[in-house]
């Protein structure tokens, strides 16, 4: 057989765009046959899959598991929302996510993880779904929380399956109070991250160079005003005050009632479990925040089909 050389899978990957695995896999199946490798890549959908890797893929479901004192989130991308609704794509979700918890939501793990088919990884899995639904998908991020006493709640917006939706949010709760109760309560305060979509806990867990950078901009704003310094200084305070209002989840208010911040809100929660509460940490995932989506003109695109 001839020799698996790093160069002859570099060449076949470039051929097909196919991950680095697979060419090794496909070259060694083909005896270090190039054209082989593409056609046992092409056969295997792997070819496929690569040519939709460019597409953006921006739609799909945020899965979340909740179990006890850990959680975890997974985001999975596809280029339509139509993919979202497919029992196949639901049920991929659902596994990656329960995956992510038990390799504590880092993304590099749980891209190789056995997939419990019998012989994948999670990204062999993925690169297999991509090429079986037609479209581009990828594993973008995950998260996993845990608390050694207490509760970690979820709560999924726009459900389209049990655990699964356009809004995943995790709330951590340390307490040694109730667990059925504090449950009931993370939950509500997960819905209100999901609703508020807070930025920080408190004050004290904004980073330093972006609470800087807000204090800069708000002092050039107060300044402008033409107003005596001491003045401007109690201007910016104040404004801070309304700025920690919008983005720190105790200082927000509590959307379950619409009156309460969420800091008392959490200190009348402990008051009825008869033991003190602590939110440890939260997380919220948004379908598609952060990608960039390309902007299409169906009617165009229709006219240069038709060579108009």
């Amino acid at each position: 057989m001839a020799e698996i050389t790093a160069a002859l899978v570099k060449e076949l990957r470039e051929k097909t765009g196919a991950g680095m695995m697979d060419c090794k896999k496909a070259l060694t199946e083909t005896g270090g046959d190039i054209e082989g490798g593409v056609d046992w890549l092409r056969k295997k959908g792997f070819a496929a899959a690569a040519k939709k890797a460019g597409r953006v893929a921006a739609e799909g479901l945020v899965g979340l598991v909740a179990e006890g004192a850990r959680g975890a989130l997974c985001e999975v991308n596809s280029e339509t929302d139509f993919v979202a609704r497919n029992e196949d794509f639901q049920k991929f979700v659902g596994t990656v996510t329960r995956l992510a918890l038990e390799a504590g939501g880092d993304l590099e793990a749980l891209g190789a993880a056995p997939y419990p088919d019998g012989g994948h990884t999670v990204a062999e899995a993925l690169t297999q779904m991509i090429a079986k639904i037609g479209e581009n998908m990828s594993l973008r991020r995950a998260v996993a929380l845990q608390v050694a006493d207490g509760v970690v709640a979820g709560y999924v917006h726009n459900q389209a399956a049990p655990g699964l939706g356009k809004i995943g949010v995790l709330v951590a709760l340390e307490s040694t109070g109730d667990a059925d109760k504090l449950g009931a309560f993370g939950r509500q305060l997960a819905m209100h991250v999901a609703a508020a979509a807070p930025r920080a806990i408190d004050a004290k867990d904004i980073d330093p160079a972006a609470l800087e950078r807000e204090r800069n901009v708000l002092a050039e704003q107060a300044r402008a005003s033409g107003k005596p310094d001491n003045i401007v200084e109690k201007m910016v305070e104040g404004r801070l005050r309304k700025y920690y209002e919008e983005i720190c989840l105790l200082e927000q208010v509590f959307v379950i009632d619409g009156e309460s911040k969420v800091r008392e809100a959490v200190e009348a929660a402990a008051k009825d479990l008869g033991a003190p509460i602590e939110v440890a940490g939260f997380h919220r995932f948004q379908l598609g925040e952060g990608v960039e989506r390309e902007e299409s003109d169906f009617a165009a695109e229709v006219a240069a089909q038709l060579g108009r």
